[in-house]
């Protein structure tokens, strides 16, 4: 009996939170506004806020024309000074915390600021607001009547200059309560753990025989996690293991790749699947219905937002906005200012507004992870959407991608060229390859145009991935595990030579 009664209090405390996210539904601008004077003021005394006159903001036109636009290359001298113990540079009350993420854009590792404002009033609430809009959404949930078994970085944390850094997943363990740890598994121990094969066959021990109800991780490396313990336990079914799962929660990739190799592992029609889009630098977004995979932008967690047109994005005339002058359907990188110090912040991030009353995103790349050498304006959006459409009429299941530009050169015309892995290569490659670009033509229609008659692309190059090459990649990154992702999409070709140089005895199956 204790346990239903767990269930109910729990239920009814994270419902509380529902009347303060109806009131940033209602006035959403309003709460924007307010929040961002809000950090101003409280950084006033602050290096960045003297060099500013942060005293004098008034109100966001003042802050916009003398903030700039900064990257984390403009701020690293500053975030290293707090690092080597310098305090009230960027924040006012003391950063202690570093998230370590070396993104899938640069190898080079970035130390992203994390506040105690940020951890308790962004990434917690956050986790709390999770679970609020889905019990909401789902009134007869038995979620905690079991465990969350959750998948979280590799790293451990380490000490240096009096500061702490690790993964983000590793300092949200490390500094959550202790009545979260009971209802999580596998325990901080082991999910703490370092190295990415050890950490799995201890996964698998620990959480076996738990009451589990959902699970929580990046959709790539929790599907490598639970075909183990499908493997390992000799069960077709997720539900012949822990019979009372009713709710993944994923981020940190698109789900659509993956979408269908988790129904069939799944088999239950009432189970749920709920997105988030979260980072090093703060928690954005939450699914806030079941039926529906967009995202309500958060606006009440220390954050305030600003986002750039991705078709003035780098240029002469590039324009940063604010929240209420968005448009639908349109590509924007996100800037952020943030209860960590980050000011004016750009994240890497694209997104898509699908709504504006209230305000819900759907995240469809990165700045960098993008082709437009021929002016096809190709997102991770439209490739992620392809392979699971061309997996849908193919019957094929995809592991990992990645595509990049064929240049033209002389009279020859340009392409993109893929490199997949399936769960099972295709017997007949040609058609695979003939089915996803006709798939992408129809997702994307500047990709369609420069297709047309091959005036100026020629059809998509194949390339079949031998077994495990990403992973292979990865380990060789020493990037197992955890949040790290497969750059879908380049400018250039410096992943894909890379991949196809590791390629062995696959290296003749391009089609």
């Amino acid at each position: 009996m204790a346990l239903p009664i767990i269930n109910s209090i729990a239920s009814w405390i994270l419902k509380k939170r529902i009347h303060q996210i109806e009131l940033f539904l209602k006035y959403p601008n309003e709460v924007q506004e307010e929040l961002l004077m809000s950090l101003i003021r409280m950084s006033e005394g602050t290096a960045i806020g003297r060099k500013y006159d942060f005293a004098s903001v008034k109100n966001y036109t003042s802050f916009s024309e003398r903030m700039p636009v900064s990257t984390y290359e403009d701020i690293e001298p500053l975030i290293e000074q707090t690092r080597r113990g310098e305090q009230n540079v960027f924040w006012s009350t003391p950063i202690k915390w570093f998230a370590k993420s070396s993104g899938t854009t640069n190898a080079k590792s970035k130390f992203i600021p994390v506040s105690a404002e940020a951890l308790e009033d962004c990434h917690y609430k956050a986790a709390k607001d999770l679970l609020c809009l889905y019990l909401n959404n789902n009134e007869d949930s038995q979620l905690f009547t079991g465990k969350s078994l959750r998948l979280g970085g590799s790293k451990q944390l380490y000490e240096d200059n009096n500061s702490f850094f690790g993964d983000l997943s590793a300092i949200l363990i490390d500094n959550m309560p202790i009545w979260a740890e009971f209802s999580s598994t596998p325990s901080n121990k082991v999910s703490l753990m370092s190295e990415w094969e050890s950490k799995l066959a201890a996964i698998v021990k620990e959480t076996v025989n738990e009451n589990v109800t959902s699970f929580a991780g990046v959709p790539s490396w929790m599907l490598v996690l639970m075909n183990r313990i499908l493997e390992e336990t000799g069960k077709s079914s997720l539900l012949e293991i822990w019979p009372n799962l009713e709710v993944y929660f994923h981020g940190g990739v698109s789900f659509e790749p993956y979408r269908e190799q988790y129904k069939k592992i799944l088999p239950k029609d009432d189970f749920r699947f709920y997105e988030i889009y979260n980072a090093s630098e703060g928690f954005f977004a939450i699914q806030d219905s079941n039926d529906s995979n967009e995202l309500l932008l958060m606006l009440d967690y220390g954050i305030f937002y600003e986002f750039i047109p991705m078709d003035t994005f780098g240029t002469l005339n590039q324009r940063v906005i604010r929240l209420a002058e968005v448009q639908l359907n349109k590509n924007y990188a996100v800037v952020i200012t943030t209860n960590s110090g980050l000011w004016r912040y750009l994240i890497g991030d694209t997104v898509r507004f699908t709504s504006i009353n209230p305000y819900r995103i759907k995240v469809t790349g990165r700045t960098k992870h993008h082709i437009n050498v021929f002016g096809e304006e190709l997102m991770v959006e439209n490739t992620d959407n392809a392979i699971a459409k061309a997996c849908q009429i193919t019957g094929h299941e995809v592991i990992d991608y990645t595509v990049a530009p064929v240049f033209m050169e002389g009279r020859e015309k340009g392409a993109h060229e893929w490199i997949i892995e399936f769960k099972n290569p295709p017997q007949d490659a040609e058609h695979f390859r003939k089915v996803l670009d006709e798939t992408l033509q129809s997702l994307n229609s500047d990709y369609e145009a420069k297709r047309y008659n091959n005036m100026t692309l020629n059809p998509l190059v194949l390339n079949i991935a031998r077994p495990k090459l990403f992973y292979d990649w990865l380990k060789e990154q020493d990037k197992l595990g955890g949040q790290h992702k497969i750059p879908r999409l380049s400018n250039e070709r410096h992943y894909l030579e890379q991949l196809k140089a590791m390629q062995d005895t696959y290296s003749a199956d391009m089609v």
